[in-house]
């Protein structure tokens, strides 16, 4: 008798359990929640891209500092009698019309040339 209602209450239990199972693994399923999901999963790549851009900018700008002190580019901020660095006037866009050193106003690409 006892042998009897342990396995019915045993076997009971086990379908409770496979059925609430199921039921979690079907809500995860509905479109609803994939679509939840995808949104979750697209935020967190995001936020992983930009921590690595980020990483990837400091490092840039700590390894052009380092070169720029190793060939001695970089005028210490202290001494007046040295002209402020011309780098972001040579690479403005040309003025008053001024066509590129190239021909035909069309943009130079090195990789054509190999």
């Amino acid at each position: 008798m006892f042998r009897r209602a342990f396995w019915f209450s045993a076997g009971a239990a086990a379908g409770v359990w496979a059925t609430t199972k199921v039921n979690r693994k079907l809500k995860k399923l509905t479109p609803e929640s994939l679509a939840a999901q995808a949104a979750d999963k697209a935020v967190e790549t995001g936020h992983r891209i930009k921590e690595f851009a980020l990483d990837v900018r400091a490092g840039m700008l700590q390894r052009e500092s380092e070169l720029g002190e190793a060939l001695g580019l970089e005028a210490p901020v202290d001494d007046p009698a040295l002209p402020a660095p011309r780098r972001a006037a040579a690479l403005d866009s040309p003025r008053d019309g001024a066509r590129p050193p190239y021909p035909n106003n069309h943009s130079y690409n090195r990789n054509e040339d190999h």
